[in-house]
């Protein structure tokens, strides 16, 4: 679309097209005639074409105009019902918005992009689910869940289902700050045989890069081993355990920064993968969750994440 034209051209032109009138015009949009007949022809000038061509005392609509009218007309119609939309949403009760959180989003930027949203006053009540990912995926494709944060599930699990990324993220192996393991000045990564270590359930979506990454480097089954997608049990439990903890690094950012714990030295970089929004593929998104994805993809801007 040419830039120079604005939604002034196209409201004027709409109205001038239905009143046939230049003057009549004018009155129902509270403009002198001079500045109508200015803006229809400036608009005239973008397009190359004349619009209206003059027809005994009054105007009639070119054939040009006719095929610009059908689609000036759906234009200014979309926007009105983009503006009621939001003057709906601001002043009643908006419709709900049900997210599914995997633990990289629930724990790291969805809380802050949460409260992001209720400030924009939608009305909508948010709900957010946690669970294993093929459960949030089942809930999204049933109309359960309106959208599903987190990282890409395999492609046996995503039928139905479109995904869009907004950055990707490694795993690591987390431990409280004073763990043995960070004393020793040459780490193996056997060594984590020799504590207890929190593993993701098998079906998780970090599972399979967590086993092809074990295997790889000549670790095959951990006799000590606790499964689990509660992330405030393995915060709990890495508080007074020396454990290990294999997580997505989004999971303990806030506790990598405030110093209560470390990762181990492990290049986990064959582990990283996306992360982002699932939605179903056949349903386009509600007001409330285009407001969300928004305000999400603002708040990981600001805060640097990206592929």
């Amino acid at each position: 679309m040419d830039s120079r034209i604005k939604f002034r051209h196209l409201h004027t032109f709409v109205e001038v097209a239905r009143q046939k009138s230049v003057g009549r015009a004018a009155d129902v949009l509270s403009l002198t005639q001079p500045a109508v007949t200015r803006t229809i022809r400036e608009l005239e000038e973008y397009l190359g074409v004349d619009l209206f061509e003059r027809e005994g005392r009054g105007i009639v609509i070119t054939r040009f105009g006719e095929v610009f009218l059908r689609h000036a007309g759906e234009s200014i119609a979309a926007v009105r019902r983009g503006v009621d939309s939001i003057s709906l949403a601001k002043t009643s009760s908006g419709p709900p918005l049900r997210i599914g959180a995997l633990p990289t989003a629930s724990a790291s930027f969805l809380p802050d992009a949460v409260a992001d949203f209720i400030k924009a006053g939608t009305g909508s009540v948010v709900t957010i689910v946690t669970g294993e990912n093929r459960w949030l995926l089942d809930a999204l494709r049933l109309g359960e869940l309106d959208l599903v944060v987190g990282r890409l599930a395999a492609a046996e699990f995503m039928a139905g289902l479109s995904f869009e990324p907004l950055y990707s993220e490694e795993v690591g192996f987390a431990v409280r700050s004073g763990h043995p393991l960070l004393q020793r000045r040459s780490f193996s990564l056997a060594e984590i045989g020799h504590y207890t270590v929190l593993m993701p359930i098998k079906g998780s979506v970090i599972r399979p890069f967590v086993d092809r990454f074990l295997l790889s480097n000549g670790i095959g089954a951990l006799t000590n081993t606790i499964e689990t997608v509660s992330d405030s049990f393995g915060r709990a439990f890495l508080q007074t355990q020396d454990a290990v903890w294999i997580i997505s690094k989004g999971v303990v950012k806030r506790e990598i920064e405030a110093g209560t714990m470390s990762f181990l030295d492990v290049d986990t970089s064959e582990t990283r993968g996306a992360v982002g929004f699932t939605m179903r593929a056949d349903v386009a998104p509600t007001l409330p969750v285009s407001i969300m994805m928004t305000t999400i993809r603002a708040r990981l801007a600001g805060s640097g994440q990206q592929f």
